[in-house]
């Protein structure tokens, strides 16, 4: 981990940046007013960018890499609630593309991150 806080990685920021996404979607009209799927997808959106920070904050890779899984998860949810959103006509087809896209993008990237952190040597700074 080259970065020295968790708002260093682009993981991260880039799930801040779904998050925002989703608070402009469940903003509309017509979204808001369904109060369990706002909250539901609001929720899911900003477990993922939490658990990355959360995961970053425990200090040791082992539980970095828990809470990334935690947070791929979270995006798949993400995913799958935008899908409920365009059926119900909340969000339109570009919408959904372009939330789909950013949600398989953080996915990779986590699971690149995964990866890389599994082949490192360094335990995190809490074994120094």
């Amino acid at each position: 981990m080259k970065g020295k806080s968790f708002e260093d990685l682009h993981i991260w920021q880039k799930a801040k940046e779904m998050v925002n996404l989703i608070y402009t979607f469940s903003r509309k009209e017509k979204f808001s007013k369904d109060w369990s799927l706002t909250d539901q997808i609001r929720r899911s959106a900003i477990s993922v960018m939490s658990n990355i920070a959360e995961g970053f904050e425990r200090g040791s890779n082992r539980e970095f890499i828990q809470f990334l899984y935690i947070a791929k998860g979270s995006s798949g949810e993400v995913r799958s609630q935008g899908y409920i959103a365009f059926d119900q006509v909340y969000i339109t087809k570009d919408e959904l593309n372009k939330l789909t896209e950013m949600t398989k993008q953080i996915s990779g990237m986590i699971t690149n991150f995964i990866s890389y952190l599994k082949k490192s040597d360094l335990k995190g700074p809490k074994f120094k």
